[in-house]
């Protein structure tokens, strides 16, 4: 099976022109509203799936004592921000980073695949059904 290797930021898109792993040229017109996942397939329109793989990203690794303090003041941002066992990972921002070390988290930059959490109100969090008559 050939696989797509995405950004987040790639991975957010209804609709996106990429090159798979083996070179093809893919296009996907995909449901709105939904974060595609590492390990997730997709189907083309000609039939082929695709795995999905998480592109390393740039990203800063957070570790804190202070943990819900530190989520808080991102989530108070609107960052997406993967929760980890005892750690926190954001995109790569100079502007957060100095409002971290200020908070007293460590920092450290990393490259990996960015899987932030979904929020509450997107298509894979929160499910709001319309009535229609």
């Amino acid at each position: 099976m050939d696989r797509l290797v995405l950004t987040f930021e790639q991975r957010q898109k209804s609709r996106l022109r990429v090159r798979s792993e083996s070179g093809d040229e893919v296009a996907l017109i995909l449901e709105r509203g939904k974060l595609r996942r590492g390990g997730e397939r997709v189907a083309a329109a000609d039939g082929r799936v695709f795995e999905i793989v998480s592109a390393p990203e740039k990203l800063l690794h957070i570790e804190s004592g202070a943990i819900a303090k530190v989520a808080y003041h991102l989530g108070n941002r609107h960052v997406p921000v993967q929760v980890g066992e005892g750690f926190l990972r954001i995109a790569e921002d100079h502007v957060l980073e100095e409002m971290l070390k200020r908070l007293g988290a460590r920092v450290r930059h990393v490259e990996a695949p960015f899987e932030p959490e979904a929020g509450a109100y997107d298509g894979e969090g929160h499910h709001h059904r319309h009535h229609h008559d």
